[in-house]
């Protein structure tokens, strides 16, 4: 638990200094149906971040606002700001170690998520997008573009 908290400080402090990304090719876990539509209700998310709760499973969906560049301490995360309908904006950690990377990733593109929020002044952290390979926790995705990444 300690090193989870000691984590997300650290990913949080990078996220308000950095902002390039990095690529690599992607492994995809599989394609979601061209008629899937979601529809982003963030308001489980609005009242996460009023109340200052963390650790709620979340879904929902926002637009890329900026680019981050990847944290690499530690475990691997791709980065990225998505703004919610709401107006709340999340920084999304999605751990690339265990997950394929969204490499055609660029702001104004859509991007559906399921994971577990955290709360921080600045809208909160989205992170466990992607599954856990000894299985206790959740499993988490990322849809872009009609493909998912977990």
């Amino acid at each position: 638990m300690k090193k989870l908290l000691i984590i997300l400080s650290l990913v949080t402090g990078i996220y308000l200094w950095m902002d390039a990304g990095q690529s690599r090719q992607p492994v995809l876990v599989g394609d979601m149906p061209s008629t899937a539509s979601a529809v982003a209700d963030d308001g489980a998310i609005e009242r996460a971040f009023e109340n200052h709760q963390s650790q709620l499973q979340v879904e929902g969906m926002g637009l890329v606002v900026r680019l981050l560049a990847d944290d690499t301490k530690g475990a691997r995360h791709q980065r990225f700001i998505l703004r919610l309908p709401s107006g709340l904006t999340l920084l999304i950690a999605h751990n690339i170690d265990l997950a394929a990377r969204i490499n055609a990733l660029a702001n104004g593109d859509r991007v559906q998520f399921y994971g577990e929020y955290e709360w921080n002044r600045q809208g909160g952290i989205v992170h466990w997008t992607h599954r856990d390979p000894d299985g206790r926790h959740v499993a988490g995705w990322l849809k872009h573009n009609g493909r998912t990444y977990q």
